[in-house]
């Protein structure tokens, strides 16, 4: 089973040990209706750990992720397993606005945020 959601912002962050990824659906006055969050973080110790928060809900995403794969404004995420929090699915298709913020957070962002996982797809 598959979901899909369409977001208007790509946001890419660095906060100390951690890289963020963040697609959001706002409305016209800018609250946030929809969010999705993918951080990877690197421990002192060189531990990685991989994490995907949906609104406000949060999972381990090392044991969860397969593989990711970009392909233009679209970012497709298959799961080893149902996701829950994402309504139970196995493949999540995000899509996001076509802008030049977003394309350009993408691109400083996909690798460093999903790394091994980013399987295939152009960027």
């Amino acid at each position: 089973m598959s979901d899909s959601h369409v977001y208007d912002t790509v946001a890419f962050d660095v906060r100390d040990n951690t890289t963020m990824l963040f697609f959001a659906r706002t409305t016209d006055e800018g609250e946030i209706q929809d969010y999705l969050l993918l951080m990877r973080s690197i421990e002192p110790n060189f531990d990685e750990t991989f994490s995907i928060e949906a609104n406000e809900q949060l999972i381990d995403g090392h044991e969860v992720l397969n593989d990711a794969r970009l392909l233009g404004n679209t970012l497709t995420l298959t799961f080893n397993a149902p996701v829950e929090i994402l309504g139970n699915t196995e493949t999540f298709v995000l899509a996001f606005d076509e802008t030049e913020s977003n394309f350009e957070n993408i691109e400083s962002g996909a690798f460093r945020v999903l790394g091994d996982y980013l399987k295939g797809g152009t960027a």
